[in-house]
């Protein structure tokens, strides 16, 4: 994710690590989206998902064999200032679990977990804040919006709605395709940012 930094190699591995990230936990929200459609859309939704995930983890792969590519001899002073931004990344994402761990054991303690993945999405939408200044990326911020503002909208949605005979739990389907879709596309950016920066 940190591909901003004057590291060539690392730069190119960060951005691939990014896409993994983005990748991984998309296709996660994507399951929440599934399970809460209840079948409605099997098998194709789920098909859907594992070829847009697939598509990205290539796209990381092709990063990783990019970077063993590149030729560039790390200064102390760069070094230094990779490993402190990993510090910082760290510390950004150790705090972004605590917050979720914390939710999620006030949602069970006050027998609201049906709100608990709107929050979820919330506080991972918030992180993206810091991750933005960490890595002087400016479309982090748009991802932090626009998945807070999913989240907030989401506690509006009826959780359970029905269509024809199918039971949904509608919460669960807007919250999760849609925090999935921010994500992935945030990966895809990531992926074209940076093979548009090892052409020049």
């Amino acid at each position: 994710m940190g591909y901003v930094v004057k590291l060539p190699k690392a730069a190119v591995f960060g951005a691939a690590n990014g896409v993994i990230f983005m990748t991984f936990f998309g296709a996660l929200w994507s399951a929440i989206g599934i399970i809460g459609s209840n079948k409605l859309g099997a098998p194709w939704l789920l098909v859907l998902s594992g070829i847009v995930t697939l598509t990205l983890l290539i796209g990381a792969i092709s990063l990783i064999g990019k970077a063993r590519n590149v030729n560039h001899v790390t200064t102390p002073k760069e070094r230094e200032m990779r490993n402190k931004i990993n510090r910082k990344f760290g510390m950004i994402c150790g705090l972004e679990g605590l917050a979720i761990l914390i939710a999620s054991v006030l949602c069970n303690l006050f027998d609201r977990f049906e709100v608990f993945f709107p929050i979820m999405a919330i506080i991972v939408g918030v992180h993206f804040f810091p991750l933005a200044r960490l890595f002087r990326e400016n479309f982090y911020y748009g991802t932090g919006i626009v998945l807070s503002i999913l989240g907030i909208i989401s506690l509006f949605i009826p959780l359970n709605t029905t269509l024809g005979d199918v039971s949904l739990i509608a919460r669960s389907i807007f919250i999760g395709f849609g925090s999935a879709l921010t994500l992935w596309v945030t990966g895809l950016r990531i992926w074209i940012t940076m093979l548009k920066q090892l052409k020049k």
